[in-house]
């Protein structure tokens, strides 16, 4: 009598697991892989901020003689009376170099900037300013409109774009030349200094906090980082420094000017007007068309933040993240499996799965060091630890920033239209901007869909609503 020693339950299970195992073990991989490159991504720019912003010092162009030093032309483009204008236009004729000129330029005569302007004129009569009234048009971007005249009437090579929402410290001018005379460590000339912003929230909004949040560990963290990094352009364009004579060579192609030809393309600041984000094409065109680099200062950019909203934080971020989706896709794909919650849970799946470590800790660890690096990045940025009485506010924002990234990414990715000083534009994909119709996109598939037939007349003269 033979005997059936067979298990047919091991002949099914076997072939499930040698199938399974190895496409969980690589994905696992991949995440834990994935988590340990932003981990070292967020401690790169952790100690990038520390090594450049926790130690400032005196340029000595600050005290050298006029003759000795190059000029400089400081351009604010201004519309209507953002927040803490005053203090913001005041930092920049109270710059301490000894050669530099001040132009401050409006769309409008009647904008009501001017009457500030005017009072900054009188009370420091000493510094070299002056008022240009009205814009050119180039493309559809404003602030570029608002920026040719007194980016051609400028006495001096060397342009200092700032936001009339920037505030800068006297030593900035200076230190920035001198970074602007550097090379980077592979002996390139330095084409673009940028200062990295930091927000200010003189306000308890919801929406200030929110923004200030971001700004100050998120976005310094992986801002900073990228930089450090250098293998392409990423700059902000709050405060910007860069020389005339380069812009005037590049056209925005973003290719070496020898594989350019003699294509007959418009070249200098006004190529750059069709596009919405003016700062980063720029940036980008001294970086690829003249093989320059860009270099950031140990001064940052300190953007006031106004009374904002919930909604006016989100509508900012949606435009953010739909104008880098037209000019850097794969980035922006990636956006999201570079922040803090998401990457927590693949960090936990994975080492859970590949080293069997406990998800509870796994998050608690990760959470704790995030925010300590969070507050590292915000400590060195702004020269001292988070003030107590804004902990709670500002820790708060923060959780809410992270809660929110992705529903607003899912939000934004699958839109178009950007909404910029009361005007809506519709983003093109290869990052040129126009304007967009108007009313919302829903109204407008709502009429569209409310339109009658051709050929359809209304009855008794009336016409559908």
């Amino acid at each position: 009598m033979t005997t059936n020693t067979s298990h047919p339950s091991l002949d099914v299970d076997l072939p499930t697991d040698s199938v399974a195992s190895p496409w969980i073990f690589s994905l696992a991989a991949v995440g834990a892989v994935w988590y340990i490159i932003l981990w070292a991504l967020s401690i790169l720019g952790c100690q990038t901020g520390r090594r450049r912003y926790r130690n400032r010092p005196r340029s000595p162009l600050a005290s050298a003689a006029s003759f000795s030093v190059p000029g400089v032309s400081v351009l604010r483009p201004l519309k209507g009376l953002d927040t803490n204008l005053y203090e913001n236009l005041e930092s920049t004729f109270t710059q301490e170099y000894p050669s530099f000129e001040v132009l401050l330029s409006v769309a409008d005569e009647r904008d009501q900037a001017l009457p500030i302007v005017r009072e900054l004129m009188s009370k420091y009569p000493h510094v070299d300013a002056k008022i240009i009234v009205g814009e050119e048009h180039v493309g559809e971007n404003p602030k570029v409109n608002n920026l040719i005249r007194p980016y051609r009437q400028a006495k001096n090579d060397i342009l200092w774009v700032i936001d009339s929402n920037i505030m800068s410290t006297p030593g900035t001018m200076a230190r920035a030349v001198d970074a602007l005379q550097g090379h980077d460590r592979a002996g390139r000339k330095i084409g673009v200094v940028h200062h990295i912003p930091f927000a200010y929230a003189p306000e308890s909004r919801i929406g200030s906090r929110i923004d200030e949040a971001f700004l100050n560990t998120n976005h310094a963290k992986m801002y900073l980082a990228i930089n450090a990094v250098a293998i392409d352009s990423c700059v902000v364009g709050k405060s910007n420094m860069y020389r005339r004579s380069d812009v005037e060579r590049v056209n925005g192609s973003r290719k070496p000017l020898e594989q350019q030809g003699s294509v007959d393309t418009p070249r200098g600041l006004q190529a750059f007007g069709k596009y919405m984000a003016e700062d980063n094409m720029l940036a980008s065109a001294i970086w690829h068309e003249l093989g320059m680099r860009h270099d950031l200062s140990c001064d940052v950019a300190r953007n006031v933040v106004g009374k904002m909203t919930f909604m006016d934080y989100v509508h900012r971020r949606v435009r953010w993240i739909r104008v880098r989706k037209h000019m850097v896709l794969l980035a922006t794909v990636l956006e999201p499996f570079t922040e803090c919650i998401l990457v927590s849970a693949i960090g936990a799946w994975a080492f859970h799965w590949l080293f069997n470590f406990s998800i509870p800790i796994f998050l608690l660890l990760h959470y704790a060091l995030w925010i300590y690096v969070d507050l590292d990045v915000y400590n060195s940025l702004a020269g001292h630890p988070l003030p107590e009485s804004l902990r709670w506010e500002f820790m708060l924002g923060w959780a809410a920033r992270e809660i929110l990234t992705l529903p607003i990414f899912f939000y934004a990715v699958f839109g178009n239209e950007v909404q910029w000083r009361g005007t809506r534009y519709e983003m093109l994909w290869n990052g040129e901007v126009k304007l967009a119709n108007q009313g919302s996109t829903a109204k407008r598939w709502w009429h569209w869909i409310r339109q009658p037939p051709k050929g359809y007349e209304a009855v008794n003269g009336s016409a559908p609503p």
